[in-house]
Formats: structure tokens, sequence, C-alpha cells
């Protein structure tokens, strides 16, 4: 069967227009915060249109983000995505165009008056309870909570669960990662080139630096979050420089020239004969080189023999590099100084976060389905600490109070839709994030086997 493609407009400006009445294909396909409201699955708003059709649209609802089991092999997560989970509730709007683009597509035929006037009044005007970004949480842990309006509650619910499941993801890969490394080596974000967007390239950049990475080779996202970009040089140049101007160390001076401060890319022909070359020059007084990268090949005898030829030069090491390759080459004695860490960084083991609906009313509400209980009723987390290290969490109400040796986690943030509490910034959440997981036994940040800490229900949440 054949398929016709969608007509293709460059006089149509379809973010202002939303022309469904009339297909026409948008190629940039980029997102603003006014495309927020349209950026959710239908049924959020086939869901309002039912509660409003029923009158109970503005029923006192809560819903709980949390995950129900942690990815295979990991020992904790770490919440992240709680700024931008901010941002889009301050700024979910609907405009007149948008309103109208959803009429043209009939699927609202039989939706009552009050729905398309509820869509134009929206405001996020509920409240959110969330755990500070930074700070790790098992499953079961609601990571943040939504009580509004029944319509507003659900409506969040798709975006909140990207921005929290693909932030958290990419942050407790980047604190895996900078728990093996130490707190000596230096940890580059390099996944743009492999990121599942542009937009998740933003994102898996803010998460990998709020959970402790030192830079990121994202120059948009480094500028947007007030951070010097970081990176390297590519083969490409090496070979074109050398096809050009007749020789790699050729190549090499002609780099070094303008980015004096940038490591060398030494693996492009001979690596060892590269590093020779380079220690020449250097012994001589003609180049004065702070750091190389190696990308390929047997990085422990590459980097043992660049070192014994390069003693003072800064060894950074990239491709396909994760916290397991890591740990390997600190084993096998590798000599490197720094990591470049991409592909496995931003993808990888889907966090699956899911957002359920916990009461209404008052009313303790809770899923059955097999494999898939809930608990009702809303709750709070209350973390046991001894000495700086974490003993235990108990899952409890919300209602309960703390023990004597316990702090609650979950904070009131947004109250009737007002902004309470101040964001953090990226070197609070990277200290935040590096004090929880040095606070964890070593059992549950074992990489092979790793052991979650015990999580208690408390006896009210039990009899409920």
């Amino acid at each position: 069967m054949k398929i016709n493609a969608l007509p293709v407009s460059n006089s149509i400006d379809v973010r202002s227009s939303y022309p469904a009445n009339n297909l026409v294909e948008d190629r940039e396909l980029t997102l603003s915060s006014e495309d927020y409201s349209l950026l959710t699955d239908l049924y959020q708003l086939t869901m309002t249109a039912c509660y409003v059709g029923e009158s109970i649209e503005t029923r006192r609802a809560s819903f709980e983000l949390f995950v129900r089991q942690l990815p295979e092999g990991f020992g904790y997560l770490v919440a992240m995505g709680l700024a931008q989970a901010i941002d889009y509730l301050q700024k979910l709007r609907f405009s007149p165009a948008q309103i109208d683009a959803l009429k043209a597509t009939g699927i609202f035929a039989n939706a009552v008056d009050r729905f398309w006037d509820l869509l134009a009044e929206t405001r996020f005007t509920g409240d959110l309870w969330a755990v500070p970004e930074g700070t790790v949480i098992f499953a079961h842990e609601p990571i943040l909570r939504i009580e509004a309006p029944l319509w507003q509650a659900q409506l969040v619910e798709t975006y909140l669960l990207n921005t929290i499941n693909y932030q958290t993801l990419i942050a407790t890969k980047a604190a895996r990662i900078r728990d093996v490394a130490g707190d000596r080596i230096s940890l580059l974000e390099f996944g743009t080139r492999r990121a599942f967007s542009p937009q998740a390239s933003l994102w898996a950049a803010r998460a990998a630096l709020a959970a402790g990475m030192d830079a990121t080779s994202n120059v948009f996202a480094a500028l947007k979050l007030g951070r010097k970009p970081s990176g390297t040089m590519a083969h490409a140049l090496v070979m074109a420089l050398t096809a050009t101007e007749g020789s790699e160390a050729q190549a090499f001076t002609a780099f070094h020239r303008y980015f004096p401060d940038s490591p060398l890319l030494i693996d492009t022909f001979d690596t060892v004969e590269a590093a020779r070359n380079l220690a020449d020059r250097v012994q001589s007084g003609k180049i004065e080189l702070k750091g190389i990268r190696l990308d390929s090949g047997d990085l422990v005898e590459l980097s043992q023999k660049v070192r014994s030829i390069l003693p003072n030069v800064e060894i950074t090491a990239s491709g396909d590099i994760d916290e397991f390759e890591m740990a390997r080459l600190q084993t096998a004695g590798a000599c490197i100084d720094g990591y470049g860490i991409g592909t496995k960084l931003v993808t990888g083991a889907p966090v699956n976060g899911v957002y359920k609906l916990v009461e209404i009313d008052d009313i303790p509400v809770r899923k059955k389905s097999f494999g898939k209980q809930t608990y009702p009723h809303r709750k709070q987390i209350f973390r046991q600490i001894d000495r700086g290290k974490i003993i235990r969490d108990r899952l409890a109400l919300a209602t309960e109070t703390s023990q004597p040796d316990e702090q609650p986690l979950l904070e009131l943030v947004i109250k009737q839709g007002e902004l309470i509490k101040s964001i953090d910034c990226l070197d609070t959440i990277s200290h935040r994030t590096r004090t929880s997981v040095t606070s964890l036994p070593p059992s549950c940040r074992d990489l092979i086997h790793p052991n979650p800490i015990p999580i208690e229900i408390s006896d009210r949440l039990l009899e409920k």
C-alpha cells in the first residue's frame, strides 16, 4: 500500500497556526515553551475531556511519579529533571491557535464546551512535592508528587515522565562513572552525537554535569548552563592537515598554534611514534604540551607507553567508555587522567518511571494489576542517616511524622501554582549527588551485584 507523504509548506508557520485541518509537515520539529501544552499523549486530553463531561475535573487529585523497580544492575537512582519539570508547570498554556488545531482534528467533536474553556484558561494551580535533584532514591519511592485539580494533574503526566525518566537515567549513569573514577579523574560528556534527539542532548549534558561530570562538549548546552564547553580534536583534522601540510607533526603544530591548551589526538596513525615525536619537541622547547587523547587501541598498553614517553602530559581516553570499562582499565593499571564519555552515557537501559493516581478527594486509590500494584494515599520518604551513611528508608503516609533519627525527603516546591523554593544551581546539585552516592553502603554501589538499601513500609501505610 502506498502512503502519500504530507505536503511540505515553507510559508505556513505551523508553530503559530497548527493547521490540523490542512495537514502540513513541519520539518523543523523544534520545541519551545509555547509548545509545552501539545507535547503530550492524546489520552491526557481525551481523559481531561471526559473528566469535564462527568463534572469531576476540579476534584483534588494526587499523582506520584516513581519506578516500580530499578534498571537491571543498578543499586540506586539519582533523581534529576526537577528544574525542567518546574519550568513546564509554570509555563503550561494553550494558545487560541493550539485550541483551534485540536478542534480541527475532529477527535473532540463530542466534548462539552466547558472543555475548551478550561484549556483556554490553563494555568497550573496545584502543588508540587519533590525530592531535591541529586538525591539517591529507590523503587516505589516518589520522586515527585502532584496535588492539583484532577484535569491539571492528569494533563502534565507525559512531560513530567519524559524529563524525569531521561535525566534520572543520565544522572545515575554519570554518578556511577564518577564513583568509579573517584574525585581526581576528569570526566567530559561527549554524548551529543549519540543522544536520542537534539533536545535530549541538552538534557543529557545538564544531567551529566549535575551528577558530577566536569564539562560537556555540547557548545549550546554549556553556554545555556553558564559553563565553558570542553573538547579536543577529531581524526579528520589530523588527516586533512597531514595531507595538505606534509606530516602529522605539522598538523599538531597548526592546531596547537590556535588552541595551545587543547589535548592533541595522537592515535590517527601510529600512537607511540606520535608520542615520541611530540616528546622530542617538548624536550627541545618547541612546544608546551598539556594533554593528549587516545581514542582507540589497547588503552592500557598505549597509555602506559605514552606515560613513559610523555611523563608530565595528561592522558585522556575515549571510545565507548562506561563505568565497567573504566573499572577494568583502572584495575589493569592504565595511566589515564581523564575520560570522554559519550554513547554509553546518553543511551542505555531506560528508567521506567510511572505516574499513578494515589488519592482523589482524600479517597485512597490503588492499582491492583498483577506486577503493577501500587500503594495508595500521598506518601513521604523518611531517610535514616547515621554518621553520614544511609541506613534505611521508610516509605510512609505523608501525614506521618519523622522519627528522631529520620529526615523527610519530599519537599514542597510549588504551592497553589507559585514557586516557593529556589531552584538549585548545578554545582549544588553536583555536590548533593556525590554526597548522596558516597553515603550509600559499598554493597549498594557495587557494579556487578548491587544490593539496594532496605526500604521499610510503615505500618499505617500497610494498613491502607
